[in-house]
């Protein structure tokens, strides 16, 4: 790694506004791993974020003629608390481009730091290139949120502390990873200093956007990314950050929604402060690894990234993390429509709690049943039950890891429809703002009947949704074109067994 990253971050200027944060042993946590989990406690920074380090270090090194003329950034959240609160402490006048879709509570901690906000597009790409457009015609400073090497070395002072706060090197640090200004600071920093401790990366399955850089050997732009880890849905790691990743990075791990849950669960369970998706990231990472690799005894280093979660978030956060722990089984099953026949399947269940059972009458047969179990012993215990039902004769799907089936179908009610013909089932997200959902209609059009429709408000900067369409075979491309041209993001789920077994045409 080039000396002039070391020496960046020795000389980087961030304790005028950001605190050495504690690097915490996770008592509960260590135990269940058997192993020694330590977390960086940077959801302690006066935003709550990391973020502050490398956008202070950045706008403090700016000439002052520059510093006069201002800055602008672009951000949904906590790059935009960082640049607010260092323009505020040296004086200088900010200017930040935020989605429309930014949750209110986001815009107005922004606009307590005295900040100037313009809310622009629905999503952070449609604000990032209006954030530029403004910064050439007014001449102000864009400052990004990671790829620059001020902000990176910003960023890698929280390496320099775990190094000075932890008796000898570690067996790894697990890392959040976005545009990669957190993970090339850090790993520039420690590598230089102890090069076998291992540096992982880790990011949300829909979002992998240095997983799959490194795996080409070349940046790539992801055509979508998901939304639940709003902290790190970045399409395109950052062209620097890329460079040092290549140098420092050992491997990155990817994890799903549920293990995320799980992790801000454990976090909780831990420190009893709530993580954010992203900043949970690292801990959902460390466990898949411990878990991979079999470790023992090993010191472990977890950054916690942030606490900027929304309140309303936590019902999805909760309903998910037993899923990401493994500690509940969705299935489908059928059973025959008679009397005892209930009472028969408990008795197969045993003694283990039953967390939810949807029924509703369709047919003077057979019942089809989406019941959640409660596990002691995660996937083994799933698997030998699934097993057990299948030798006393029961037709069964697991639906533990169907995102259809946990998003939508449990809630839903009603049952399967009757004389319904060429019904399409479609899964999209579109943002939540104003007017979104008949901008939507509107352009999708009245050729066609809606035949099923579920939404569900889970918190977040895009809403879910579950459409069932009535189409012609001939019509269906007309559909696909104008979904296409919509730009939401949407899965065909036409095929879904927790649609067919519950949902679907009689």
């Amino acid at each position: 790694m080039p000396q002039r990253y070391i020496e960046k971050i020795l000389r980087a200027r961030v304790y005028d506004v950001a605190r050495e944060t504690p690097l915490d042993r996770a008592n509960r946590l260590s135990a269940r791993l058997d192993n020694h989990v330590f977390l960086k406690r940077e959801d302690l920074q006066p935003v709550f974020s990391f973020k502050l380090r490398g956008a202070y270090n950045k706008m403090v090194n700016l000439p002052d003629t520059v510093k006069r003329q201002g800055v602008v950034a672009a951000s949904a959240g906590n790059h935009a608390q960082g640049v607010a609160l260092a323009a505020q402490e040296l004086k200088i006048q900010a200017l930040i481009v935020m989605p429309k879709t930014t949750p209110p509570i986001k815009v107005q901690s922004v606009k307590s730091f005295g900040a100037k906000i313009i809310l622009a597009g629905d999503s952070y790409d449609t604000a990032y290139s209006h954030a530029q457009t403004i910064a050439q015609e007014k001449g102000l400073t864009f400052i990004h949120p990671f790829d620059d090497a001020e902000v990176i070395a910003g960023q890698g002072t929280i390496g320099m502390e775990l190094m000075r706060q932890h008796p000898s090197p570690p067996e790894a640090v697990f890392v959040p990873v976005g545009g990669g200004g957190l993970i090339a600071g850090v790993g520039a920093y420690i590598k230089y200093v102890y090069p076998h401790v291992k540096i992982v990366g880790v990011e949300p399955e829909d979002a992998p956007s240095l997983y799959t850089a490194l795996a080409a050997n070349r940046r790539v732009k992801l055509k979508q990314v998901g939304i639940f880890a709003d902290g790190v849905a970045v399409k395109q790691v950052g062209k620097e950050t890329y460079r040092i990743a290549k140098q420092v990075v050992d491997e990155v791990i990817l994890v799903n929604t549920d293990e995320i849950c799980a992790a801000i669960k454990d976090i909780f369970d831990d420190t009893r402060t709530t993580a954010e998706p992203a900043g949970a990231l690292s801990i959902a990472g460390l466990k898949r690894y411990v878990k991979r690799e079999g470790l023992i005894g090993k010191n472990l280093i977890a950054i916690n990234s942030g606490a900027n979660i929304n309140f309303d978030r936590l019902r999805h956060v909760a309903e998910r993390a037993e899923f990401g722990e493994r500690r509940e089984a969705l299935f489908a099953v059928q059973i025959p429509e008679q009397p005892g026949s209930f009472l028969r399947f408990c008795k197969l269940i045993g003694k283990r709690s039953i967390t939810e059972f949807n029924y509703r009458y369709s047919d003077p047969n057979r019942a089809q049943i989406f019941v959640g179990i409660e596990l002691s012993n995660g996937d083994e215990e799933r698997q030998a039950l699934f097993q057990r039902f299948i030798d006393k004769g029961y037709s069964i799907v697991d639906m533990t890891d169907n995102e259809t089936a946990k998003l939508h179908i449990r809630y839903m009610v009603g049952g399967h429809a009757q004389g319904l013909e060429g019904e399409k089932l479609i899964r999209f997200e579109f943002p939540e703002r104003p007017g979104a959902l008949l901008y939507f209609l509107n352009n999708l059009g009245t050729d066609w009947n809606i035949s099923l429709f579920h939404y569900r408000n889970h918190g977040a900067a895009y809403g879910r949704v579950l459409m069932g369409i009535q189409l012609s075979k001939a019509d269906r491309n007309t559909l696909l074109r104008r979904l296409k041209k919509l730009n939401y993001p949407f899965w065909d789920e036409t095929d879904n067994p927790a649609y067919k077994l519950f949902a679907g045409a009689s």
